[in-house]
């Protein structure tokens, strides 16, 4: 109880701190343009980088071809009839917490009457911030294994289910984390760091699909530790070396540790969060869930990157 009290604490005064700084629509805009100023403004038309700002028009005119680009043409806001004040609050509320909230909680939080459109905002959201993780890749010591997370399954994959692991209402997600070796410099004790994550839903138990997955999250100088999954086999071809052990209490306990803390922590997360989510939507989930890891040090300077994000995530 005294922890949820601080933590509630913690909220007012983000709170009351972002309100101080985005009280109103035009206080939203003008932080918003000078992100994307920063980013760069290019032309759809010439693909010119050089423009005008128009402040009675809120646009930008090519200084080449004389074509106008609106502030909010080119990023998740386009044709959006929802106001700069709204997206930011929800890009806020999306960055304040480690859980995060639901597009129902955001609907309320907000007093806004209908769901639609703050369903179909937040989502964007979670594809800006998947669009953004997929730019980099993991290298270094990595340790990998697969969960399987609960989703809400359709009729038709009701009426094709099949027992045990990856049934109907089950997704399998291959799961990656770069390990930091510490070592104590007086006593000479090592240990182990989180670094950076990935997570990537399977379609398959193919080998292939897991060769595809790390072909295009690891970079080729990494060390991959895994169990002895014949799904693994062919992962030395796209890596330094692979290393396998047996699965066990003290591979999951050592080895595999802070990919099973990962895994774990996603799966109370989405499931105290969301309750039931559909399959086709589990990658977007994991993306805003890893996001957030991975900028655990971010402070509120997460809400800065999210903003980032919604300009460059089309």
């Amino acid at each position: 109880m005294y922890i949820t009290l601080i933590i509630k604490t913690l909220l007012a005064v983000n709170i009351f701190s972002f309100t101080a700084e985005f009280g109103s629509e035009e206080e939203c805009r003008l932080h918003f343009k000078q992100e994307r100023d920063t980013q760069g403004v290019f032309c759809k038309k010439c693909g010119c980088n050089d423009h005008y700002w128009l402040k009675n028009k809120w646009s930008y005119q090519c200084k080449a071809c004389k074509f106008r680009t609106s502030l909010r043409s080119g990023t998740i806001m386009e044709n959006s009839n929802l106001s700069f004040l709204i997206w930011y609050r929800t890009m806020f509320l999306m960055s304040v917490t480690k859980k995060g909230f639901s597009a129902k909680d955001i609907q309320r939080q907000l007093g806004l009457k209908r769901y639609e459109p703050v369903w179909s905002m937040v989502h964007k959201l979670r594809k800006s911030i998947a669009k953004s993780g997929e730019r980099y890749t993991l290298e270094g010591m990595i340790e990998m294994d697969e969960g399987y997370f609960t989703v809400a399954s359709t009729d038709i994959e009701k009426s094709q289910a099949k027992r045990g692991r990856g049934a109907a209402g089950e997704k399998n997600v291959a799961v990656m984390a770069k390990s930091v070796i510490l070592e104590d410099i007086e006593t000479g004790k090592k240990s182990s760091q989180a670094g950076y994550f990935k997570a990537k839903v399977l379609n398959t138990h193919s080998s292939k699909e897991i060769d595809d997955t790390i072909e295009s999250s690891l970079d080729k100088r990494t060390i991959v530790f895994s169990n002895k999954s014949t799904s693994y086999v062919d992962i030395s071809d796209y890596v330094e070396l692979h290393v396998t052990e047996k699965s066990s209490e003290q591979t999951t306990k050592d080895t595999l540790k802070w990919v099973r803390i990962l895994i774990s922590n996603a799966k109370i997360t989405l499931l105290c969060n969301y309750h039931k989510i559909k399959g086709n939507y589990l990658q977007l989930y994991l993306n805003a869930f890893v996001y957030k890891v991975n900028r655990r040090y971010f402070g509120e300077k997460l809400f800065d990157r999210v903003v980032i994000a919604s300009i460059n995530g089309v």
